[in-house]
């Protein structure tokens, strides 16, 4: 019972909280009085409610959810296995983690232009936001599979326990707080990242395009419409995500305890 009533106090100092904030940007578009500098909220719904009539807005917002989707997969896949390759072997420790250093310290900017010389510009948002995920997920997943109970691991030698039972029962429960960890972060990184290429490159019928012809042509309120339709995409799939996660990670915490 107070799990619940702690849950519904959170939420509604959440909706306060929104609710504040919209007041504040109304007050805002009220006080600097131009359409070409902010749009007002109600602007802003009013034009969202037009776009959703629009084949183009629903092409756009597919195209790129899949794309980025498919480049934040493509990282959690490749930045598991690079962690677990850098855990057994010390060099290949320490020739991902300088790859992972240089990544992390490139400019999202400077990286979209320079995978334009190699990349197709429709496929520019798969390989941004892939890189831009891939050294956090590395980077916390290494740190979980080394946090990993040395002494249950040593138990486990003693007991000739297989591999995937080490794997099951002490690698991912000392793995699975890091890895939410990363994914949570991860998420709003190949958003924001996955934007910005295709802002950058223009692949057609992508949201990144829609963003810079409104720019293009002053259409604050079609900007801002938007920058709000990518809040609310972003914020969508990162709770898929991770509620995904929770799932499985309750599943095997349930497994475990039944053991």
């Amino acid at each position: 019972m107070k799990h619940l009533k702690k849950d519904v106090h959170k939420r509604y100092v959440s909706l306060l909280a929104i609710a504040l904030w919209l007041i504040l940007w109304q007050v805002a578009s009220i006080v600097i009085n131009s359409n070409i500098l902010i749009a007002s909220p109600i602007q802003v719904v009013t034009t969202i409610a037009k776009l959703i009539f629009e084949k183009s807005f629903w092409f756009s917002i597919s195209s790129s959810f899949l794309k980025i989707s498919l480049g934040f997969i493509l990282a959690v896949v490749t930045g598991v296995l690079l962690s677990l390759g850098a855990y057994h072997n010390v060099f290949l420790k320490e020739f991902f983690t300088v790859a992972m250093r240089v990544i992390k310290s490139i400019p999202v900017a400077s990286f979209v232009i320079l995978a334009l010389l190699w990349v197709r510009a429709r496929n520019l948002s798969i390989l941004i936001s892939f890189l831009m995920v891939l050294p956090i997920i590395y980077t916390n997943v290494l740190k979980g599979v080394e946090s990993a109970d040395q002494e249950l691991l040593e138990m486990a030698e003693v007991f000739h326990m297989s591999g995937f039972r080490k794997l099951k029962f002490i690698y991912l429960p000392a793995v699975m707080p890091y890895f939410v960890s990363a994914c949570s972060v991860g998420l709003g990184f190949c958003w924001k990242s996955g934007i910005a290429a295709e802002v950058i490159g223009l692949p057609k019928n992508s949201i990144g395009e829609q963003l810079y012809e409104a720019k293009l042509y002053l259409m604050t309120k079609e900007m801002f419409a938007w920058t709000v339709v990518i809040i609310g995409i972003s914020v969508v799939f990162e709770k898929l995500i991770l509620l995904l996660i929770k799932k499985l990670n309750h599943a095997l915490t349930k497994e475990l305890l039944e053991k």
